[in-house]
């Protein structure tokens, strides 16, 4: 009995795990039913363009903050109608950095201030609504501090501002790609989130969100929707479900590109992932009653649960970690446990492929090159496993949290001051990635030929995350910091 209860409470794990993979081939096909759709745009008056007020909200970002001002300064609108507000939360040079760029702009007539805070209330959020009590514009652009906005960004993106649209949402692009093997991972995860489930979603009626940062807002939108709100670590992903609620459309505009940095280690990756995860489960909690409630159409209710509760996997693919050693090397009385797990990786392998070979093919020519980062897309995926588990318990049962930045280096040699700890997580994942190894060595001795792939495939992810995580990057002298930030 107890082992047919484990053989079934193993299958049905499986089996529901295999549904992320089916839900991913359904963002692949729908991206592609619809990929010559084209975004409906309305003219501009020269003479009558609207006030946009630019947001560049940041917490420490010396080694970023004079690029993204200068960056910001350069976007091609009349200089009477754009506004640059720098809503500075630092606590260390930042401040002095981003107040002498600021300077140097107003000289050259741009209306541009540095605003602070009394504290960091609401953290981002926080920001964000308190310079929006003191915005000139009814256009709302924000760009995060890595973020670096082509100087044709407003002309491109405010003709896709029609008349119900509240958002507009550019695709991002990746300045450090090149650097690592885990910033190409990571360049590949996003560009899977950027090019196929963005477009999908956006193009078949589906809701999709704002992603904080390279993209515009209607100051009535965000009003209407009950402003910019703290509750949550993911503000942007909140926001975008409340006033998609009361009646707002958003456009995605994937040949909008804007390059930012990806996060130049495991552990800078690490809290990345965790806060996403965090606030996506809290936005779950927060907004999914109402959702249910509404009266949007069944397929936007389905795929917005599917968006919000995604890293609920999480727990799954954990728990799949310490069970598939046992049942695969006990095979539990029971001959389905290896073909099980060789579908198991054969839908998880194939809904991979496809999605990023699709999305790499979007724009990039090497496209095949590129689908051999897919294993190792999907070891990362798994390693990551005890990390986000943890982000959602705490989303379900703890409180909200602070909101943690991710750390920014702005190119070689930054990033020492704003290094981050260890997570405590690292024993946990090497400890698991082992018993993986020991398992898939065992199943090739006893010839389990499919449950071996899917056990090597765990144990390297977890050897990848857990060894990261014991090795912060190095600090950089104080005088090349210094040089890269001014520089």
């Amino acid at each position: 009995m107890t082992e047919l209860l484990l053989l079934g409470g193993h299958a049905l794990l499986v089996a529901t795990l295999s549904l992320t993979g089916l839900h991913r081939l359904w963002l692949t096909a729908a991206y592609w039913r619809t990929r010559h759709q084209v975004t409906a745009r309305v003219a501009l008056d020269e003479a009558a363009l609207p006030v946009v007020t630019v947001q560049l909200p940041v917490y420490n970002e010396r080694y970023v903050v004079t690029r993204l001002i200068d960056a910001a300064a350069a976007l091609d609108w009349p200089r009477d109608r754009l506004e640059l507000q720098i809503l500075d939360d630092s606590d260390d040079d930042t401040t002095a950095l981003a107040e002498a760029a600021a300077a140097r702009h107003r000289a050259r007539g741009l209306n541009v201030a540095v605003l602070r805070r009394p504290d960091r209330q609401g953290f981002k959020a926080g920001a964000l609504a308190w310079g929006l009590e003191r915005a000139r514009g009814s256009i709302i652009a924000i760009f995060d501090a890595d973020f670096v906005p082509p100087a044709d960004f407003l002309r491109r993106a405010v003709p896709a501002l029609g008349p119900e649209v509240g958002m507009v949402q550019a695709r991002w692009t990746h300045l450090n790609e090149g650097e690592s093997w885990l910033t190409r991972v990571e360049a590949m995860l996003l560009d899977g989130h950027f090019v196929i489930e963005h477009a999908a979603r956006a193009r078949s009626g589906r809701w999709f969100n704002f992603n904080g940062t390279a993209g515009l807002w209607r100051r009535e939108a965000i009003v209407a929707a009950g402003g910019w709100q703290g509750d949550t670590l993911t503000e942007d992903l909140d926001l975008s479900y409340r006033a998609q609620l009361v009646g707002w459309r958003f456009v995605y505009l994937p040949e909008l590109a804007v390059p930012a940095e990806l996060p130049g280690d495991i552990l800078a990756f690490k809290g990345q992932q965790r806060r996403w995860a965090k606030g996506s489960i809290q936005t779950a909690k927060k907004l999914l009653p109402r959702l249910w409630g509404s009266a949007a159409p069944w397929s936007v209710k389905l795929e917005a649960t599917a968006h919000l509760c995604a890293n609920l996997a999480y727990p799954g693919v954990l728990l799949l970690s310490v069970i598939t050693p046992v049942a695969a090397l006990q095979r539990v009385g029971h001959p389905l446990v290896e073909p099980l797990h060789a579908l198991f990786f054969t839908i998880a392998a194939l809904s991979l492929g496809l999605f990023y070979g699709v999305s790499a093919g979007a724009h990039h020519t090497d496209w095949p090159r590129r689908l051999g980062r897919v294993p190792w897309a999907m070891a990362l995926g798994a390693g990551m496993a005890v990390n986000q588990s943890r982000a959602v318990f705490e989303a379900l049962f703890g409180e909200v949290g602070a909101f943690v930045r991710t750390p920014k280096r702005g190119g070689p040699g930054g990033a020492g001051r704003y290094t981050l700890a260890g997570d405590g997580n690292a024993a946990w994942e090497i400890t698991l990635g082992l018993a993986q190894l020991v398992g898939a060595v065992a199943c090739l001795r006893a010839g389990s030929w499919g449950s071996a792939p899917l056990l090597a495939l765990f144990g390297l992810g977890y050897l990848w995350v857990g060894l990261g995580s014991l090795s912060p990057p190095s600090p950089a002298p104080l005088e090349a910091a210094e040089a890269e930030a001014a520089g």
